[in-house]
C-alpha cells in the first residue's frame, strides 16, 4: 500500500547512521546505498555500488536480487533507489570488506525478524511505535491521538487503493486536496510553515491539528464508501469535500479561540520548553 505519509517508508539507525527502509512484499527492504555508506564510509556510495555491480557480475547471477523502490530522498521527494531485502543485503555485505559487516548482519537479521513478528501479531507494531514516541518524550494523550490518526489514515489509503489510486503521486494529490480544504495549505506548504525538512509533519502537530487531520480523513473515507467513488477525479472531489467539513470546524474553533490553528510551533519542542521553564 502506498501512503504519502510514508508509514511504510522509515529510517532505521545502525550505530547512529541512517538506513532507509520500506515495506515491500510484506518484508523490509533496505537502501543499498545507505548500507554501502555505513560499511565503507564512502562519500560516493552510488559510484561504489556501480563499480561493484560491474566488477562482481558473477555474484548477481542468475538475476539481480535488488529492486528499485521509492524512498524518501534528501530533497524530501520520493525517488526510486536500489533496495534489497535481508537476504539480498547479506550477499552485498559479504562482498564488502568491513569490520562493521558482522554487526550489521546481526542488526539486519533482528530488524527482519521483528517484521515477521509484526505480521504474525500486528499489535507488536503498534506497541513498538508507541514506545518510540514515548522515548522521544511525547505524552501519553498525544500518543493515543497519533496512533488513532495512523489507523484512520491506513483505512483511508486502503479505500483509495481499492478505488483507483495506484501511484505514490496519486496519494500525494489526494492528501493535498484534504489538507488544502482543511487547513488552507498543502502538506508541503505546512512543513515550510513549521520549518521542517524530511521530518513527518504529523509528528509535529498539536492536538487540534491532529484531530482536524483525522476529521478530514475519516469524513473522506465515509463519503467515498457512501458514494462508491472510483477513479482519481472522483476521489479528488471526495477528498475536497471531506477536507471542507474539517475546514469548517477549524474556522469555528479559530473564531472561538481567536487564534489560528495552523502554527509554526513544534508540539514536542513546546512541551520540552515548558518543562525547562
Amino acid at each position: 500500500m502506498l501512503d504519502s505519509e510514508n508509514q511504510n517508508n522509515q529510517i532505521a539507525l545502525f550505530r547512529g547512521k541512517s538506513i532507509r527502509k520500506t515495506l515491500y512484499q510484506k518484508e523490509w527492504w533496505f537502501s543499498v546505498l545507505d548500507v554501502i555508506r555505513v560499511l565503507t564510509n564512502s562519500p560516493q556510495p552510488k559510484t561504489y555500488w556501480a563499480k561493484m555491480k560491474e566488477r562482481e557480475v558473477a555474484l548477481f547471477e542468475p538475476f539481480p536480487f535488488w529492486e528499485q523502490l521509492k524512498l524518501l530522498a534528501e530533497d524530501g521527494k520520493m525517488r526510486e533507489t536500489d533496495c534489497a531485502n535481508t537476504e539480498g543485503m547479506f550477499r552485498i555485505i559479504q562482498s564488502i570488506p568491513s569490520p562493521k559487516a558482522e554487526p550489521l548482519k546481526r542488526w539486519l537479521a533482528k530488524v527482519g525478524y521483528e517484521r515477521v513478528q509484526e505480521i504474525e501479531n500486528p499489535e507488536l507494531a503498534t506497541k513498538r511505535t508507541k514506545l518510540l514516541y514515548k522515548l522521544k518524550g511525547y505524552p501519553e494523550d498525544w500518543i493515543e491521538k497519533r496512533m488513532r490518526g495512523i489507523a484512520v489514515r491506513e483505512e483511508l489509503t486502503d479505500e483509495w487503493q481499492k478505488r483507483g489510486a495506484k501511484e505514490q503521486r496519486d496519494y500525494e494529490i489526494l492528501t493535498a486536496e484534504i489538507s488544502k480544504a482543511t487547513f488552507g495549505i498543502t502538506p508541503t506548504e505546512y512543513k515550510k510553515v513549521k520549518g521542517l525538512g524530511r521530518e513527518n509533519l504529523r509528528d509535529h502537530m498539536d492536538d487540534f491539528e491532529l484531530i482536524l487531520t483525522m476529521l478530514g480523513e475519516r469524513t473522506t473515507t465515509e463519503i467515498r464508501r457512501t458514494k462508491d467513488s472510483r477513479g482519481l477525479p472522483r476521489l479528488k472531489d471526495d477528498a475536497r469535500v471531506g477536507g471542507q467539513i474539517a475546514g469548517t470546524a477549524r474556522k469555528q474553533i479559530e473564531r472561538k479561540l481567536k487564534r489560528p490553528i495552523v502554527s509554526k510551533n513544534n508540539f514536542l519542542k513546546n512541551k520540552n520548553t515548558k518543562k525547562l521553564k
